[in-house]
């Protein structure tokens, strides 16, 4: 079916909700065939996109589509009554979603427990394990612009789905017929059926207290300055009570991006990973001389730190240098981990937590990029006992610190930072110190990320076409280093320069990593949520300067690289 017939299809929808309808006369050709030229994809982490009238687009209808597709695969899972857990961040519509969701669970006969109030991803994932749900979806688009929501699903052990679930829902999701004829049940008649349940401060005090379960230290300075901010999103108040819990009583909050706000109208990005999201807490933190700032993104699952260098002025710490010397603190100070501790990171982190985890006698497995496979891996480990679970991160600011989450959690995460930066401040040292005490032990390394927008039809074309350069590739060298191996992860081969081959161990991916020497390399992936091209580059040397310069070839050359493709 072409853009027109889908677009006829909506016109001729009697029923069609007015706002929807009002939007649709508005747009001009090109938007119309950008709305309706395909379906909004339903991935392996389930979907996000632009809101606005089409099948290209998040709206009340494909929304209604991903829940029946949900509730057919909960059904499909239980012989007796399925149930979901449902959450939602501050964007636009997203209270709208989850109740929509909850009306075809229901019309389905699931049982949907819905929060009441905004409320982080992590804490979603701890209530559909501590409420023993089917499955669970908070509706967020994490970081992205304020234009986007998504609809992110959850399995039993509160993880995103694995590959095979992931399939499966993808298949249910297919074939509803159409979008915009989803049976629906009202809230008030599921209520009555016992199909609607609210939820709310009893699942709250559950979370609150597993996650003081994480500290390691009181051996430390409470009193310290702590600046936070929520980025207009979900973790206020769980991010403030857990440190209040723990004794941190000198924290203060950005008032101007404490409340939800889905324009989040005070930063140009509502990503921790991005230093200007951290202007205003900068701000208040040279106002009171802050030791330590936090900033999280609106759906509470990534975490940002600023510290003051020598000189006063703030920087921000990569996610990377967060996970080291996360990763270091836990391994150094909690005694109760076994010998088979391991160490669970993406392809795209920096090969630094592996050089931490061996001190300490850990060991270190990589997983593909993306959260779910670190929970995956994790539910493994639990099930054989074979390895036990240390910490968990990815480059892109998210942290796991213990599992009774199954994702990146902002507010353990958020807290173990503040414990960190105390015992250290007590020591007599800043982080910044720490970090380079790190790097003087274990050789300075240094990443980056280059992202490329590429937009509609014409951009996927163009991402599968730089995808094919670069796994074609036969180079010597790259950013002046020597090239080792190029890995495929579509078809699961590494193939070394003198000619052998290897099968990697992962689950086929659209991603090319090549390895070059001195533990450096660089990885390329189209993104699961946004619609670029992602550069990935990690390089090691034995100065800071040196690494610089490494990166700056590095990065310089691949993007030449990409410049080629037409």
């Amino acid at each position: 079916m072409n853009w027109q017939d889908n677009l006829k299809r909506w016109n001729q929808e009697k029923n069609l909700d007015e706002d929807l309808k009002q939007q649709l006369e508005v747009l001009d050709e090109a938007e119309l065939e950008d709305a309706f030229y395909k379906e909004l994809e339903f991935g392996t982490g389930g979907m996000r996109g632009k809101l606005g009238p089409g099948t290209n687009r998040m709206n009340v209808y494909t929304v209604r589509k991903a829940a029946q597709g949900l509730a057919s695969y909960v059904n499909n899972q239980k012989t007796g009554q399925g149930s979901i857990v449902i959450a939602y961040d501050s964007r636009y519509l997203s209270e709208e979603f989850a109740k929509e969701t909850a009306r075809v669970a229901g019309a389905n006969g699931v049982k949907a427990y819905v929060f009441s109030s905004l409320r982080p991803t992590p804490e979603l994932s701890f209530a559909v394990r501590h409420l023993q749900a089917t499955a669970g979806v908070v509706i967020t688009a994490s970081h992205n612009p304020p234009e986007y929501n998504g609809f992110k699903v959850y399995n039993e052990d509160g993880g995103q789905l694995p590959l095979k679930q992931a399939e499966e829902m993808i298949t249910l999701v297919k074939q509803v017929d159409s979008e915009l004829h989803v049976d629906t049940k009202e809230v008030a008649d599921l209520e009555r059926e016992g199909l609607f349940q609210w939820i709310d401060e009893e699942i709250d005090r559950a979370y609150l207290k597993a996650v003081q379960n994480i500290r390691l230290s009181d051996d430390i300075d409470k009193e310290m300055s702590i600046v936070f901010t929520p980025l207009h999103g979900t973790a206020h108040p769980l991010v403030t009570d857990s440190l209040h819990e723990a004794g941190f009583t000198n924290v203060r909050i950005v008032e101007e991006q404490a409340k939800p706000d889905p324009e989040f109208s005070t930063v140009a990005s509502p990503n921790p990973e991005e230093p200007q999201a951290f202007t205003l807490a900068i701000e208040e933190g040279k106002k009171t001389g802050a030791d330590l700032l936090i900033a999280t993104d609106p759906d509470a699952d990534r975490v940002g730190l600023a510290v003051p260098d020598a000189t006063g002025e703030y920087q921000v710490l990569t996610g990377n240098q967060t996970g080291a010397l996360l990763l270091d603190y836990i391994l150094s100070n909690d005694t109760s981990l076994p010998e088979n501790k391991t160490l669970i990171k993406t392809i795209v982190t920096s090969e630094m937590g592996t050089a931490i985890a061996s001190k300490y006698g850990a060991a270190t497995l990589d997983t593909l990029t993306g959260f779910k496979f670190i929970g995956e891996k994790i539910r493994e480990f639990e099930r054989t006992g074979e390895k036990t679970f240390a910490f968990g991160y990815e480059e892109s600011y998210g942290y796991l610190v213990q599992s009774f989450v199954r994702d990146k959690d902002a507010v353990q995460a958020a807290l173990l930072a503040a414990e960190l930066a105390a015992y250290w401040k007590k020591k007599g040292y800043s982080l910044l110190e720490a970090l380079e005490a790190l790097f003087e032990e274990h050789g300075y390394f240094r990443e980056g990320m280059d992202s490329i927008k590429l937009e509609g039809r014409a951009g996927t074309e163009k991402i599968g076409r730089i995808m094919e350069r670069f796994r074609n590739m036969h180079p010597e060298t790259f950013g002046g280093l020597s090239v080792k191996a190029i890995e495929d992860y579509q078809t699961s081969v590494r193939r070394y320069m003198d000619g052998n081959k290897e099968t990697i161990e992962l689950p086929e991916s659209n991603v090319v990593k090549f390895l070059l020497e001195s533990d450096s390399w660089f990885c390329l992936r189209p993104s699961g949520t946004e619609p670029k091209l992602k550069c990935y580059y990690g390089v090691k040397s034995s100065t800071d300067e040196k690494s610089i310069q490494l990166l700056e070839a590095l990065s310089k050359e691949v993007m030449n690289e990409l410049t080629l493709v037409k």
